[in-house]
C-alpha cells in the first residue's frame, strides 16, 4: 500500500518561530516550526531543530534559547533572512535596526512577532535529522494583539507561489521546494538532494518542465 500524500503534512498545525541563541559572544537565530506547551507546573515546552542549523548547535551547548512567534503581517525577507542563510557564513543580526535582549540575555524579535518566550533546556532527545529539546519556561512577553503566523497562512499568502518559477524557467526543467519555494534546475534531481534553504529532501519538489 502506497498512500503517502506528503502533502497531508501541510494539514498539521504548525507555527513559524524565530528561535534565537547566544554562545562563546556570537548572536544567532533560526526559522523552526515546531513548538508546543507539554506541562503547566512546571512550564515546559518542546521544540524540534534541524542539526544542521548553527542555532541547534548553540542551544545544545548553552541550554537556553529565545522564541520569538511570528505574526501573519511577517513578509517573505524575514522567513528568507533567518531561515534561508547560515549563521556560519553570515551575521544575521548585523543590520538590525533594533536589538532587544530578555532577561536571559539573549536577542528576541520585536518586530513582526506578537510574544517572545525565554527557556531553559532541560532534556533533549535525538531525532535523526533533528533534536527534540525539552525546556522550562522562565520568561513571556506578549507584545502584540496580532495573529500568530501558521504554517499553512505562509503556504497560502507568504511562501513564493511555484507557478511563477515555471513562468520565468525559460522552457527548461526545474524542481520547485514545495515548502520554501527554493529552485533546482536541472532534468533529474538527485536522490540525496537537500533544500539549502529549509533543509527538507526530495520528496518535497516539484518538477516543473
Amino acid at each position: 500500500m502506497n498512500n503517502m500524500n506528503r502533502e497531508v503534512l501541510n494539514n498539521l498545525s504548525y507555527g513559524l518561530f524565530v528561535l534565537s541563541a547566544r554562545y562563546n559572544g556570537k548572536d544567532n537565530a533560526c526559522i523552526i516550526n515546531v513548538v508546543s506547551q507539554v506541562t503547566e507546573k512546571p512550564l515546559q515546552i518542546v521544540f524540534a531543530v534541524n542539526k544542521q542549523n548553527l542555532t541547534h548547535d548553540m542551544v545544545l551547548s548553552s541550554k537556553l534559547c529565545n522564541i520569538s512567534v511570528l505574526a501573519e503581517h511577517t513578509p517573505m525577507k524575514v522567513i528568507e533572512h533567518f531561515g534561508f542563510q547560515s549563521g556560519k557564513d553570515v551575521d544575521k543580526f548585523e543590520h538590525c535596526q533594533v536589538e532587544m535582549r530578555s532577561g536571559n540575555g539573549l536577542l528576541y524579535i520585536p518586530k513582526y512577532t506578537n510574544a517572545y518566550l525565554s527557556a531553559r533546556v532541560v532534556n533533549t532527545i535525538d531525532m535523526d535529522t533533528h533534536t527534540l529539546f525539552l525546556a522550562e519556561v522562565d520568561e513571556m512577553v506578549k507584545l502584540s494583539t496580532d495573529s500568530s503566523l501558521t504554517y499553512a497562512f505562509y503556504h497560502k499568502n507568504i511562501k513564493p507561489k511555484p507557478v511563477v518559477a515555471a513562468a520565468e524557467n525559460g522552457g527548461k526543467t526545474r524542481w520547485v521546494c514545495k515548502v520554501c519555494g527554493y529552485v533546482y534546475e536541472g532534468d533529474e534531481l538527485p536522490d540525496d538532494f537537500v533544500c539549502p534553504w529549509c533543509k527538507h529532501g526530495k520528496d518535497d519538489f516539484e518538477k516543473i518542465v
